[in-house]
């Protein structure tokens, strides 16, 4: 039988999780194990938790909460715990509920959770729907019939990339006219430091971080752009984030 481990950042009640669950039950009739955190932990990144202890709660059969506890906590802690006799055969991330692409990859506590997973040599996906602000809600069909492709292949033919790389994938806002999966680079995305500020009861000012409108630059092969046109995108990820084609610069640079 396959093991399979879940984890999210929208933390253990989200229906992207619940539903990827009984999806991946129902076709792979794989022991499949969650351990998400307790609340919501977008944007998280690839925190891990030092300071301070962490608590399993159960949910339900082979169904924790991490009290406290990041995407990577969860799987850290589920590897050190659950699987004493033998690692599961593959940990995916989400499903995210926004999506997770160009440079918010290294914000994403999705990510992080593929990126826990394959440094320690389990193989990995990501899963992120990108929804428009004005949607109501996501439909999950289209993401879960992709998923069920990709962990098909995966289980017959084996993961297809080297170690400490994950599979980033995004899927398209439900109500965009699906043109299919793509295989594509990582895009650019356009940041700013807007905060919205305000100033509370007691006169203490306040912020809030604005949430991401997806500005990027045009790039006809990348995730950002297809995503946006309708295609779900594949994007392998790598974790070793050394710029190699500048290193004979910087060599010469440092000479001069």
């Amino acid at each position: 039988m396959k093991e399979i481990l879940l984890t999210n950042d929208d933390g253990f009640e989200s229906e992207g999780l619940r539903k990827l669950a009984k999806m991946l039950k129902k076709e792979f009739k794989a022991r499949i194990s969650i351990v998400a955190p307790a609340t919501e932990k977008s944007a998280c990144s690839h925190a891990i938790t030092l300071t301070r202890p962490l608590h399993f709660v159960k949910v339900g059969k082979d169904f924790y909460k991490l009290e406290d506890g990041t995407p990577a906590d969860c799987v850290y802690l589920a590897l050190a715990k659950l699987y004493k006799k033998r690692l599961p055969d593959l940990i995916i991330s989400g499903i995210n509920k926004g999506a997770n692409v160009g440079e918010d990859i290294t914000y994403s506590g999705t990510c992080a959770g593929a990126m826990e997973a394959v440094l320690q040599g389990v193989p990995a996906l990501a899963l992120s729907h990108y929804f428009e602000k004005s949607s109501a809600q996501i439909d999950y069909k289209n993401a879960l019939k992709i998923t069920r492709e990709l962990v098909g292949r995966i289980f017959r033919e084996g993961f297809p990339l080297d170690k400490k790389e994950f599979l980033n994938v995004n899927f398209p806002d439900s109500r965009a006219k699906f043109q299919g999966l793509k295989v594509c680079k990582a895009g650019k995305r356009l940041y700013n430091f807007k905060a919205h500020s305000g100033i509370n009861p007691r006169g203490v000012e306040y912020f809030w971080l604005p949430s991401s409108n997806l500005d990027h630059e045009e790039d006809k092969g990348a995730d950002i752009t297809l995503l946006r046109r309708g295609f779900a995108t594949l994007t392998p990820i790598m974790l070793d984030l050394t710029a190699y084609k500048r290193m004979k610069a910087l060599k010469k640079w440092l000479k001069d």
